[in-house]
């Protein structure tokens, strides 16, 4: 068994499964996450007891535990 974690734009996840459903994937995990990469984020202002800054966007992780097999076909789906 291997697990394959991804994150990618909330958008794109009904694509992703969809092409998961397409090799024969059976099940998924999907958490809402929050990051920042090449798009740099953008600004939110936070309040308790204090005032600051998160530069982060929201994102979506996928976890998926897979036999070795169908490690490569579930890989290509999600690129």
């Amino acid at each position: 068994m291997k697990k394959i974690e991804a994150i990618i734009k909330p958008f794109k996840l009904d694509e992703v499964k969809e092409a998961l459903q397409e090799v024969g994937l059976q099940g998924i995990t999907v958490t809402e996450a929050k990051g920042f990469g090449r798009q740099k984020g953008q600004a939110e202002v936070l309040y308790k007891r204090n005032e600051f800054t998160v530069n982060l966007l929201r994102k979506v992780q996928l976890m998926i535990a897979v036999n070795e097999s169908f490690v490569e076909p579930t890989i290509n789906a999600i690129i």
